[in-house]
């Protein structure tokens, strides 16, 4: 079992939680390819992360990547950047520009 810790990621934990439900209990090989073609933004943050979930576990000891499955993925919210944008009449809106703090867990599982 290897981790890999994604902190302060610019996209909304709702956007990134579609991601990780299809990455979630898939093969690491699948999950990379689905990924690698995915049109969505974080596509390419999850792909970064799991090729470094899939290296933590080659330096932990002596794993078969082919038996390698993403067996956990965790999406929290980080902290929020709070901006302002100006409107008619002197008002303001406020803008909520979140973040997201990502958890990936691959471990082997033999068939």
């Amino acid at each position: 079992m290897a981790t890999a810790r994604l902190s302060h990621l610019r996209i909304t934990p709702r956007k990134a939680r579609i991601i990780a439900d299809m990455i979630r209990n898939q093969k690491v090989t699948n999950a990379i390819d689905s990924l690698r073609f995915m049109h969505k933004a974080g596509a390419r943050s999850f792909f970064k992360l799991l090729v470094s979930a899939v290296a933590n576990a080659e330096d932990i000891g002596k794993v078969d990547v082919d038996h390698l499955v993403v067996t956990k993925v965790i999406v929290d919210q980080g902290p929020t950047l709070k901006r302002w944008r100006p409107r008619a009449m002197g008002r303001a809106n406020r803008i909520l520009k979140k973040t997201s703090h990502i958890l990936l867990e691959v471990s082997e599982v033999r068939s």
